[in-house]
């Protein structure tokens, strides 16, 4: 008995220490009103995982982080984001529209914005989705991307994002001379 009273303290106190990753969507963004500022010490997060893929002509040799796998044939550059990868806000080009880097460079990006389909959620953005894949903008290349990928909503942990700083100063009052 003391021992699964001991178990369960130690799963309770665990579990309270995890993070509790929400949805970012346009609803919560407007109910904050966090400025650009603001967002960049707001950690973002994958909801899933996120593969992009381009595959190069017989005269691109230029490699970057991304790996080459042999597709039908053909080589292929892919880069991986995995499901509750961390990244961080760079910019915004427009409204709604957020640049998030996964990357210790702040120029290798990826947008996402909000989907009225998916009430209103931040999901990967694309220059073109057609029922299969998607083509994305990467490290200025364009890759393509299954459509699964237009899914993958941006992830934060509010109970982070909300700590708010108060500091209080109490007011003694004037009086008449």
């Amino acid at each position: 008995m003391k021992n699964t009273l001991l178990f369960m303290l130690l799963v309770i106190m665990a579990s309270s220490c995890s993070k509790s990753l929400t949805p970012f969507s346009q609803r919560l963004y407007e109910e904050y009103n966090w400025n650009d500022t603001e967002l960049r010490k707001i950690q973002f997060y994958l909801s899933d995982d996120i593969v992009l893929r381009r595959s190069f002509g017989s005269n691109e040799t230029a490699i970057s982080n991304g790996q080459i796998k042999i597709i039908d044939g053909r080589e292929v550059e892919q880069v991986i984001f995995k499901k509750g990868t961390p990244g961080v806000y760079v910019f915004s080009p427009k409204e709604n529209r957020f640049g998030i880097s996964f990357e210790s460079n702040d120029d290798s990006y990826l947008m996402f914005g909000p989907n009225p389909k998916q009430n209103e959620r931040y999901v990967l953005l694309a220059k073109e989705w057609d029922r299969s894949k998607g083509k994305v903008t990467y490290k200025g290349n364009t890759y393509s991307t299954d459509s699964r990928s237009a899914y993958t909503t941006l992830m934060v942990d509010l109970n982070k994002a909300n700590k708010t700083r108060y500091e209080s100063t109490k007011v003694s009052g004037r009086k008449v001379n």
